[in-house]
This record gives C-alpha cells, structure tokens and sequence, in this order.
C-alpha cells in the first residue's frame, strides 16, 4: 500500500469523521474538510489535532464549505500547496430532513440538492483538474441505501437527492474512467445510532401541514418509521464498518476497486 493524501468531505463528526480517522490510521495523510474551523468548528479542529498527536498519525483539517465555490476551491488549492498533491476524495458532506414530503417547501428542496448534490460537484469541479492531470485517483461516494430499494416514508427530500448523487457518481464514473480515475459508490445501511445522521435531521418549514399528516391517516408513522428503520440495524451495527470499509477501497490495487459497495 502507497500512501495517499485525501480529501474527506463533511469530516467534523460522523461518518466523515470516523472515515478521516481510520483513513490516518491506515497510513495516509488525511485532511478532514469542514466549514467554520474557525469558528464553530474550532474545538472540533484542536481536537483532530490533538487526536492525530496523541495517535502519531498524519491527520489534518481545512476549511471547505461545500455548498460554497469559493471555499471549495480555496480548500483544494491550500491542500495542494501544503501537501504538493492529492490522490483520493471521500464525498460524504450531506444533510438529512425529516417529515412528509409535501410540508418541505421548495426551497427546502434545494438546499438538499445543493448539499448532497451540488457540494460534490463543487469539490469536483475544484480537485478534478489536478486528478486528471496525474492522471490517477479515485472518488469515493457515500450514499445511500435508499437507492438501491427501500424506501421509508417522511425522508422524501433526501432520498431524492441521494439518488441524483447516486446518478451523477455513475456518470462521472465513465467520464472519469480513461483519465485513470476510479469511482466507488459506498452504500451504507441505516445506521440510526453512532453518528448524529438523524439526530440533527432537519423538519418541515411548513409545520402546520406536517400537522395535517400527525392528526390525520398518518398519525404515528413516523415515529414507526424510525423505529421501523432501528429494528431493521443488527444490535451490534458499527457505523465505523463503514469507515474500515472505505479504508479497505481506498488500499485496494489500481483496477481491483468495484463501482458500488
């Protein structure tokens, strides 16, 4: 295994987090992106640092918002001139709402677009040039099971744009294949603890219809929803399976990485 520098987005808890960790641990050097490092992400960013010297491992933050051009770019640029390349990007920022689908407001929508999807694309349009380039690297997605059957109510917003993700990964995939950079699509299950995925989900604008759907026909669906998804998680479920999973792609030989895991 060579080591890589690599990018992960979204990396100030959770998934991001545990993968920027793990992906340090395995010998690369790792830059846990995130928005406001220097502010409400400070702790977050000493107390990465402090992590990777109390582990002796090459883990990194930077300031990279996703849903902004400017810092996308930023970001990638002030990566490239610390570490002089960039080998890997890890997609993972997202955000998750929560609630019947016609109490989200349009707006509502696009902000989940421009978050699951957009942000991806920023960061692409600003580390794509250097990939091609060397020609050499690979983009890992985290996506979501959703996409591949199953579909619970009252997660409509996210659900929709995890499949426009899903879709542009598999485009970019063939685009993107003969300048020698190689794309997974990581499918994590629905893992309701260990991460802050549904705690910090986001609620309908509209609450007065939400209303509509809890004194209606749908009065307590969605709190059978979420304990429907619960029940369907193993007891011993490690959302940081995802993250040695991720590892295990990122360490794979050139050629032997699948599309979709």
């Amino acid at each position: 295994m060579s080591k890589q520098v690599i990018l992960v987005t979204g990396a100030s808890s959770g998934f991001g987090l545990m993968t920027a960790r793990a992906l340090a641990q395995a010998g690369h050097t790792v830059y846990a992106s995130m928005r406001e490092t220097r502010g409400r992400n400070a702790p977050q960013v000493a107390a990465v640092a402090e992590w990777a010297k109390a582990e002796g491992v090459d883990l990194r933050t930077v300031e990279l918002d996703v849903q902004s051009d400017a810092s996308a770019d930023a970001g990638v640029a002030n990566l490239l001139g610390e570490a002089g390349r960039l080998d890997v990007v890890v997609h993972n920022a997202g955000h998750m709402v929560f609630g019947p689908a016609e109490a989200f407001t349009p707006d509502q929508f696009i902000q989940q677009y421009d978050v699951n999807v957009l942000g991806a694309q920023r960061v692409n349009r600003a580390a794509l040039p250097h990939l091609r380039g060397q020609r050499e690297g690979l983009l890992v997605w985290v996506g979501s099971s959703s996409t591949r059957g199953g579909t619970p109510p009252f997660l409509s917003p996210y659900f929709a744009a995890k499949a426009a993700m899903d879709a542009l990964a598999v485009s970019y995939s063939t685009e993107l294949a003969l300048w020698g950079i190689e794309t997974t699509i990581m499918v994590p299950g629905a893992f309701t603890k260990g991460t802050n995925h549904f705690a910090h989900s986001g609620k309908p604008s509209d609450e007065a219809r939400a209303a509509e759907y809890e004194a209606g026909p749908y009065a307590g669906v969605a709190d059978k929803a979420l304990k429907g998804l619960a029940s369907l998680e193993p007891a011993d479920a490690d959302p940081a399976e995802v993250a040695r999973a991720i590892v295990r792609v990122v360490d794979a030989p050139f050629g032997k990485r699948v599309l979709s895991r």
